[in-house]
């Protein structure tokens, strides 16, 4: 079955121009000339910070409320990949050694007591540890030489609904000792945001396979009757197309990957366009995964999907993928941050670490187990099967076997 030469006309989207400045004047102040930025309060000259419940910038100290406005003219879309690859190759043959030095080490003097504050890594928010002012370094997320932040999701659930959250997350640990059940996960939540890559692809897939169907038969005579199952094996082959959209990526390296995904998905529809503001008094993180890692993690997970296809596809009980060819185009991304609750907690000398979801509440978590309840439960298991096994041998039992040859196959994927 042929693939059509454009399966997927106008796919990228209008994209907006990698910008050389900023489209705006920033809100807030900036401060160290230039190094860091602050959100003072007009009236009592706190400094403010992001209020979840109001979804806007609000002064812990007299309470003064300042809405946030979005930057209109820079609308949320999708940039080419292959463009974006060029630019940055080309950035990083001109950017210095010091220049470099300066993403993973920057130094920031709070205005608020003057103490110095160290970036290091590629954190970009934060808060002086000597008088707990959020400081933020500037023209980082939309450094000239880095990949600008497309769109910003901002923290939707409270902290004191994280930790209820946290609660049920822990009542519903059935394998967990009770001991820990009673004490709960105990520790400090920390709002961080993440920055992610998300990747769109037009995809198109040509397969082959053997399609087995099952089917059995009565053989033998007196004491040895007894029922065989077969296969029944057939070729297919095939082709076909599938858009991939917002496949998610994490840009933070030294995560637990299973946690991170366990968070999705995300209310993506409820991006806005990037501002500083909404990361005032949390932690945030700039991208250390290179956007040409990170797609390659995004098509793992789409070559996973389109595996899965392919044996939809092929039909029957059990499949034989013999050859799979799959073509990517209309590659884009968006660069985005998102909002996570962290928090490490101790159980019998150990840490372990949870994630949760800030937009949706979904949690996501390293647990302690109990060896006494899986001992006893394996016991139980082996007792059931045991008693099933006996009562089968007693009846004459019921036997299977593959009358047919087992189809030789070259399984493999090629992606160009």
């Amino acid at each position: 079955m042929p693939i059509p030469d454009q399966p997927f006309p106008n796919l990228i989207k209008p994209e907006k121009p990698l910008r050389d400045k900023p489209l705006r004047v920033k809100p807030g102040e900036s401060i160290d000339s230039g190094k860091g930025r602050t959100f003072p309060c007009d009236r009592c000259g706190a400094d403010l910070v992001f209020s979840i419940g109001e979804q806007s910038l609000q002064c812990p100290y007299c309470a003064a409320i300042k809405q946030i406005e979005p930057p209109a003219e820079v609308p949320i879309v999708e940039r080419d990949y292959l463009r974006a690859i060029e630019r940055l190759k080309r950035l990083r043959e001109k950017t210095s050694h010091d220049e470099e030095s300066s993403i993973t080490e920057h130094a920031i003097r709070c205005s608020s007591c003057g103490a110095d504050v160290i970036f290091q890594g590629t954190l970009t928010s934060s808060q002086c540890p000597y008088c707990a002012s959020p400081l933020q370094r500037d023209n980082i997320h939309d450094s000239v030489s880095r990949l600008p932040v497309d769109g910003v999701l901002p923290f939707l659930v409270p902290q004191t609904q994280a930790a209820a959250n946290l609660r049920n997350w822990v009542k519903s640990l059935w394998w967990a000792p009770n001991e820990f059940l009673k004490q709960g996960a105990n520790g400090k939540f920390n709002g961080v945001y993440m920055p992610y890559f998300t990747y769109d692809a037009a995809t198109q897939t040509r397969f082959s396979g053997q399609r087995g169907d099952t089917y059995f038969v009565t053989v033998g005579e007196g004491n040895n009757r007894r029922t065989e199952q077969r296969i029944r094996w057939s070729y297919r082959e095939g082709a076909f197309n599938r858009f991939f959209d917002d496949v998610m990526m994490i840009a933070a390296t030294k995560q637990h990957l299973d946690l991170v995904e366990a968070l999705e998905p995300w209310p993506l529809d409820q991006l806005m366009s990037f501002t500083p503001e909404v990361l005032a008094g949390f932690f945030s993180r700039t991208y250390d995964v290179e956007l040409e890692d990170g797609f390659r993690g995004a098509r793992q997970r789409m070559e996973a999907a389109l595996s899965l296809e392919v044996r939809q596809r092929i039909g029957g009980d059990v499949q034989q993928v013999d050859s799979q060819q799959t073509n990517y185009s209309a590659v884009t991304f968006k660069h985005i941050l998102l909002p996570v609750w962290l928090l490490a907690y101790r159980y019998q000398n150990k840490t372990y670490q949870v994630m949760m979801n800030a937009a949706t509440g979904e949690v996501s978590g390293q647990r302690p187990y109990s060896w006494v309840k899986i001992t006893f439960a394996a016991m139980l298991i082996a007792i059931v099967v045991a008693t099933i096994w006996s009562f089968s041998n007693q009846n004459g039992g019921v036997s299977f076997s593959f009358g047919d040859r087992f189809p030789e196959s070259n399984q493999w994927i090629q992606v160009r």
